[in-house]
């Protein structure tokens, strides 16, 4: 570690290297591929994994919770299901902890081999409550679980069993921050670092760290505090915290972090969640101190995904349930069918600023009824609902539902929900964060339905955890899907 570097001004990225809702990410390193998780929340498969050789371009491998066995789903509400993980490699084996806060209290560890998988049951660790679980090896190999829980909480645990192997004892309040969470230790030079979230995951979200002789301290705050913040600054993005160090092959330091970019006039919303920053981190006087942005260069070119006929995409995911439990594939087209009593989504994540969906579907059985759907949760939501040969554009505000506008739906036409930019002028509070609209494609050209500000389908507007996801929904019945895509507009979309 260098003590002659000089301090510098704190420069934060203004890409994220995972786009759109990828919060509490957490980040290993294995030779020269590193591993990244991220909370997932009521989505199934549960923790998306991905691999990168740059820590700015990520392939999602897998899911660490990927089968009903290890991520239950019972009674599961919008932003409730699996917080915050912590990935490790050990001992020739990736680790994963992380809790379940619809399946507790206590947390989860699974491991596995490969990121790919497959990953092993959960053990359970229910002596330990609160969230934000880490997972550190002291050097004679004894298992530290570090967790929140009115504070950084910590014991000795036996990682195969689920067993603390003594007391937990709280070790570090913070750096003056309230709530203060997502504990993570590293050994640097002999010496325990403890990075750790605090000010809450909004304006006053910030990162903090302190040091220490031993995986419990006692740990010396660093003077320089919060380490990682955007409060009270320009940046584009925003509420930045919850972040994870690495050290990179050729001995330097990297993290990863989550944050959001807001859009829209005063006070401004974002839609997308929290998503995956990284920077690289210098070693200034025996403390991690932020350095120059790590992002993609060059010009965003957008994005498509289509429904293929074989598989799901991997990225795609179930509200509170696993896609392969309601959606299935038949001759000509994948049906969803509804649960009694619950709006069925499957979908993916919305990933660009601007981006247009179409989908080709038919709600032809009596009272089945289904679409095309925007939501940040299913109160938050617009969706192009069809039934029968008819479509409707349906807004959804907490308790307020709307029809928007409705039309005929000519056979083989394609329904359409788009986030566009706002058209209102630039210093007005009608200009919210986008505009989404609701459309037909038929023979005739695109008609549209109606739209709706994108402000109500915000984190600000709907409270919670996540963003905006775009995909299929059935309310009633049925729905058969003959086509689905997804186009994320280049330039805007960064």
């Amino acid at each position: 570690m260098s003590t002659t570097t000089p301090p510098v001004t704190l420069t934060l990225p203004t890409r994220p290297v995972l786009a759109g809702f990828h919060p509490d990410p957490t980040v290993c390193r294995v030779g020269d591929t590193y591993y990244l998780a991220c909370s997932s929340f009521e989505y199934a498969p549960g923790v998306p994994l991905f691999r990168s050789r740059d820590l700015v371009t990520w392939e999602l491998v897998g899911h660490a919770l990927d089968r009903p066995s290890q991520l239950r789903l019972d009674g599961v509400a919008p932003s409730g299901g699996v917080y915050a993980p912590t990935l490790r490699h050990h001992d020739g084996r990736f680790w994963l902890v992380t809790t379940n806060v619809s399946d507790g209290p206590g947390h989860l560890v699974v491991t596995a081999t490969d990121p790919a998988g497959p990953w092993s049951e959960p053990v359970h660790v229910r002596a330990a409550t609160g969230i934000d679980p880490d997972l550190a090896w002291d050097e004679d190999g004894t298992c530290y679980l570090t967790w929140s829980d009115g504070g950084i909480v910590q014991a000795v645990l036996d990682p195969t069993t689920g067993e603390l192997l003594g007391e937990p004892q709280k070790v570090w309040g913070g750096a003056g921050g309230k709530d203060v969470e997502s504990p993570h230790l590293y050994r640097v030079d002999g010496t325990w670092y403890l990075l750790v979230a605090e000010g809450g995951t909004a304006a006053g979200h910030a990162a903090a760290v302190a040091r220490g002789p031993s995986p419990s301290g006692p740990f010396e705050s660093n003077p320089a505090n919060p380490v990682l913040t955007a409060r009270g600054t320009a940046s584009v993005v925003q509420n930045t915290g919850h972040a994870d160090l690495v050290q990179r092959p050729d001995g330097t330091w990297a993290a990863v972090f989550l944050g959001v970019r807001t859009a829209g006039y005063f006070p401004s919303w974002h839609v997308l969640g929290r998503e995956t920053f990284a920077t690289e981190i210098r070693w200034v006087d025996g403390w991690p101190q932020v350095g120059a942005p790590v992002e993609p260069s060059g010009p965003d070119t957008g994005a498509t995904q289509t429904l293929g006929t074989d598989a799901l995409p991997g990225d795609w995911v179930g509200a509170g349930v696993f896609p392969a439990d309601v959606l299935r594939r038949s001759d000509d087209a994948w049906v969803l069918a509804a649960r009694p009593d619950e709006r069925t989504f499957v979908g993916r994540r919305q990933q660009h600023r601007s981006f247009v969906a179409t989908a080709v579907l038919t709600a032809d059985d009596p009272g089945a009824v289904g679409g095309l759907e925007l939501r940040i949760d299913p109160t938050h939501a617009v969706t192009a609902e069809v039934t029968g040969g008819h479509v409707r554009a349906v807004a959804r505000v907490g308790p307020l539902v709307q029809v928007l506008g409705e039309a005929d739906l000519p056979t083989g036409a394609a329904v359409v929900v788009e986030a566009r930019p706002s058209a209102a002028a630039w210093y007005s509070h009608e200009r919210g964060p986008d505009e989404v609209v609701v459309a037909v494609d038929g023979a005739h050209g695109r008609v549209e339905l109606g739209s709706l500000d994108g402000r109500y389908l915000s984190t600000e507007v709907a409270g919670g955890f996540t963003g905006r996801l775009v995909g299929l929904v059935a309310s009633a019945g049925e729905v058969a899907v003959h086509a689905f895509t997804y186009t994320g507009a280049a330039g805007r979309a960064s």
